[in-house]
């Protein structure tokens, strides 16, 4: 058994992209400090890794509740989130491991999905409401009402989960457009009430184990041109967006240039714009993530742990005056 063990870990050791490690470790060490040291254990461990099940509200059956149960899965978000909507059931659980996941099949809903719990946070943080005209400005892999994704790969990946997880009648009211979301403020001025930009990052827990060194490489020089892409989208939101309408920014990188450093940059250009305190929900999840302290009320940073593997993942929220 031990032997078996060790032979798994040679194996994801081998997987582990040393270029990006190596990148990582400079930066985070200086960003994070003695922190780094625990993330990084985890992200480039994946037998640590932990996936939430997330219920799809058009497709329940108590047989699949029964076997989460007997599994060791208990619903996330029990504390007193500002907002929960009752259709969001998301299961999790402490130790490891990964349920299996369901093929797409035409015509055929599917019961589940597998995710990271924290990718939930940013839809928590919108709190969207009924009869509200929502954008979704980056949408790939899941979307809700006007999903913009502009990568054709990504759309099409977006199309397929709509179909697995939302009836015929009610696809009806979702838009699926192909736009450069960067332009879409000029295009759409005005019309949303709420925005989410999940926005193109550097995405730490995917690029560590690139098995393509040369493309590695040159995702990290390139790196530095996604702040600005970032900057450019949320310019572009912000545009979109209603008076007295809100925002939620999210990334799933620990970079700092990428997360903070693109919001401050919003909040000092922008004088229309303000931010929206999200510490409440913070405190109300903080029993299934952990967060890096020293943030502001504004913002949070989801950061993987033994036990709680979830993220990395960058909220912010702002609001329109």
């Amino acid at each position: 058994m031990l032997e078996l063990e060790n032979k798994t870990k040679r194996k994801l050791q081998k997987q582990i992209c040393q270029v990006v490690l190596d990148h990582f470790e400079k930066q985070y060490t200086r960003e994070l400090g003695d922190t780094w040291t625990n993330v990084r254990d985890v992200l480039t461990y994946p037998l640590c890794w932990q996936y939430a099940v997330l219920l799809n509200k058009f497709n329940q059956s108590a047989e699949l509740k029964n076997t989460l149960h007997v599994k060791g899965y208990h619903p996330a978000f029990q504390g007193p989130l500002p907002y929960l909507p009752a259709s969001l059931k998301c299961y999790i659980r402490r130790t490891p491991g990964r349920f299996p996941a369901q093929k797409h099949q035409a015509g055929k809903l599917k019961e589940y999905y597998l995710l990271n719990a924290a990718s939930l946070l940013p839809v928590l943080a919108l709190e969207v409401k009924d009869g509200e005209d929502v954008l979704d400005l980056c949408a790939a892999p899941g979307g809700q009402f006007h999903c913009n994704e502009y990568d054709d790969l990504r759309s099409r990946w977006l199309k397929k989960t709509i179909e697995s997880f939302i009836p015929d009648p009610l696809t009806n009211l979702i838009m699926i457009s192909k736009l450069d979301g960067t332009q879409i403020g000029d295009l759409k001025p005005e019309l949303y009430d709420k925005i989410l930009v999940d926005a193109p990052c550097s995405n730490d827990r995917s690029w560590l184990f690139s098995s393509d060194i040369q493309q590695a490489t040159l995702r990290l020089i390139q790196r530095k041109e996604l702040s600005f892409l970032q900057f450019q989208l949320l310019r572009s939101a912000i545009k979109a967006l209603r008076p007295g309408g809100s925002l939620v920014y999210s990334t799933c990188t620990l970079s700092k240039a990428e997360n903070s450093d693109v919001i401050n940059l919003i909040l000092n250009s922008c004088t229309n714009v303000m931010p929206v305190d999200i510490s409440e929900m913070a405190k109300a999840v903080s029993q299934e993530f952990t967060f890096l302290s020293g943030t502001q009320q504004h913002e949070l940073l989801v950061l993987p742990e033994k036990g709680r593997a979830w993220g990395p993942m960058y909220v912010a929220k702002l609001k329109k005056m």
